[in-house]
């Protein structure tokens, strides 16, 4: 188990990538994609839980079209440093019939969580499919899926902050942060 002192330790260590003005930049640019491509297209958006609630309450207050709201629970780090199986935790309120679907996640790393999230909702009917990240992680280990709106971009490092977490902590924080030695 980690301490309250290992988790101020890290955050106190760590590298500031972004500031928290640099992400709010990231978001209105993003935002502003996003208007133009689906504005029109009455969409409902998912937020990929836990970790998009940060940036998804950020840029649902800069999107100007009438949406509707729901989420996913779908996890590969259960609170750990590094992906497992993916497991599913909700069903959803919301049919996919035919809607224009925007999902929404904190980061894209190897995308096996997002990859897997387009396929279930692909198999629920849904019309058409958009992803957005907040970070994507800039590798060679990418499982074939791109993002269609993407915030910022990172080296290859454990990042925490605006909804990414350390071990279940540090979502909180105000930036994008990377982890020393890691």
């Amino acid at each position: 188990m980690t301490s309250t002192d290992d988790i101020k330790k890290i955050q106190y260590e760590a590298d500031c990538l972004y500031t928290a003005n640099e992400v709010e930049t990231a978001l209105n640019l993003m935002a502003a994609e996003i208007d133009k491509t689906i504005g029109d297209n009455d969409p409902l958006v998912l937020c990929v839980l836990t970790g998009a609630i940060i940036p998804m309450g950020h840029l649902l207050t800069r999107l100007s079209f009438p949406l509707e709201i729901d989420y996913l629970h779908a996890s590969r780090y259960r609170k750990q440093t590094s992906g497992g199986e993916l497991g599913w935790y909700t069903e959803m309120d919301h049919s996919f019939e035919g809607r224009t679907l925007l999902i929404v996640d904190d980061i894209l790393d190897e995308g096996e969580t997002l990859k897997a999230i387009v396929e279930y909702c692909k198999q629920a009917g849904a019309n058409s499919i958009y992803t957005a990240v907040l970070v994507e992680k800039m590798h060679d280990r990418k499982s074939g899926i791109k993002a269609d709106f993407v915030g910022l971009e990172t080296e290859d490092r454990y990042l925490f902050g605006y909804g990414m977490d350390y071990k279940g902590y540090l979502r909180n924080a105000n930036g994008i942060y990377a982890v020393k030695g890691m």
